[in-house]
């Protein structure tokens, strides 16, 4: 029993998911998402009305709970949590606690898997990522399509007569509240440590011996091809690490990060990103710098796409961040396309930090921003600024060209005749 508002500990989660490890069928299939709350149960479900998203038999179940649970409080409440550290790395506390084999489900056809019900098998099913800044409907969507996997695999286990157990969670909370009458210090660090805890997992490293030659993190990695197929990678590079990144290459003057997927989704059986880094010395600043000079992509071992990159470099010995990277046009780091192949793609990376020299403790070193020193908002107040100024010039020099007369008419005396040349 757990009483409203309590964030539920790594250790009192592993405690609550004993009976999984110790039951006799221990298959276990893991629903991850990438953002997950349990306000998105209620909110969904009864906003939308007929539009529910949460249509299968697991999900209807947990939603007849949670309306229970509201309905017999006494109060209005705020239901327990699990604490996004404690799931950020539930699939290796997973993984530690029995003898599991491990199977990445990437196709959601679960018919064609071999289970061996002697043995104790741990599921992952990599559900699509939720639309981020976009309109609630979008990710209506995104939770409706999440929904409908979850119920194809839990029926295509049960016709096959195959008992197991279900957790659906996510690697960082969807909804995070916030209250309205902290002062404005309190709320500065509580948005401070919300950032820091945006960043769930540890960034991607290569190694050449026994030092690192690569680190590459992004909070989203994704790709879209032909407009309309959706690859998210960020799971799979970043939190499972499903990734072959042995063909990377390490040298001092040209790098070569390697990422090789296996099926990311239906369709594509194979999907190579490289990413080249070069690190010359250049006269004009009098140092080395490194630059990511292309994007490469490379499916199914045919299909050649090839971008050349705008706008990613830094010292040698700092590494490179940008907010966000990819083919659009209102991205301040570009991928542009080399060739029409490339055209049939499109890259979507927020948050890249990338460094392929100079790697001190397997850490990134200082980031050099994408960002310049005049920012838009920068440029729009020295143009505003401008403009006012010119405005109170014009109305000096106007007032400057005002002048008196210069003869008076007198009462007592002859008229005042002022002839038509004055």
């Amino acid at each position: 029993a757990v009483h409203e508002g309590q964030v539920v500990s790594a250790q009192e989660l592993t405690v609550l998911l004993q009976p999984l490890f110790t039951q006799n069928s221990r298959n276990l299939v893991l629903f991850l998402q990438d953002r997950l709350s349990i306000d998105d149960f209620t909110y969904f479900s009864e906003s939308y009305g007929n539009k529910n998203p949460f249509q299968n038999q697991v999900n209807q179940l947990f939603i007849n709970l949670l309306q229970e649970i509201l309905q017999s409080s006494p109060s209005s409440l705020v239901l327990p949590a699990v604490d996004c550290k404690a799931t950020r790395y539930l699939l290796s506390v997973l993984q530690e606690s029995g003898d599991w084999k491990l199977t990445n489900v990437t196709n959601l056809d679960v018919s064609q898997l071999e289970v061996n019900a002697s043995n104790s098998n741990l599921l992952v099913v990599q559900l699509q990522p939720l639309a981020s800044g976009l309109k609630e409907v979008s990710t209506l969507e995104a939770i409706a399509e999440n929904d409908k996997i979850i119920g194809r695999v839990t029926m295509d286990l049960q016709e096959r007569g195959i008992h197991f157990s279900v957790i659906y969670t996510a690697v960082r909370p969807s909804r995070i509240s916030r209250r309205t009458d902290v002062v404005a210090e309190l709320r500065r660090q509580l948005m401070a440590a919300e950032e820091e805890d945006s960043s769930s997992y540890s960034p991607l490293n290569v190694t050449t011996g026994n030092y690192t030659c690569i680190l590459f993190y992004a909070s989203n990695f994704s790709l879209k091809a032909n407009s309309s197929v959706l690859i998210d990678l960020t799971n799979a590079t970043f939190l499972t690490q499903n990734v072959d990144i042995s063909a990377s290459e390490c040298s001092d003057s040209n790098t070569t990060l390697s990422l090789k997927y296996t099926q990311p989704v239906n369709g594509i059986s194979s999907l190579e990103i490289r990413f080249l880094m070069t690190n010359k010395f250049y006269e004009g600043s009098a140092r080395r710098w490194s630059t990511l000079d292309s994007v490469e992509i490379v499916q199914d071992g045919e299909k050649f796409a090839k971008f050349i990159v705008s706008g990613i470099s830094a010292p040698a010995e700092y590494s490179f961040h940008c907010q966000l990277v990819g083919t659009s046009n209102l991205y301040p780091a570009r991928l542009v396309p080399f060739d029409n192949e490339a055209k049939n793609w499109d890259v979507f990376i927020s948050e890249l930090q990338i460094q392929g020299y100079n790697i001190i403790n397997n850490q990134f070193s200082y980031a050099s921003d994408c960002t310049g020193f005049f920012t838009p908002g920068i440029w729009m107040g020295l143009v505003t600024s401008i403009i006012l100024l010119w405005i109170l010039t014009y109305g000096i020099h106007m007032i400057m060209q005002l002048t008196t007369n210069s003869r008076f008419d007198d009462p007592k005396g002859p008229a005042l005749s002022v002839p038509q040349t004055e």
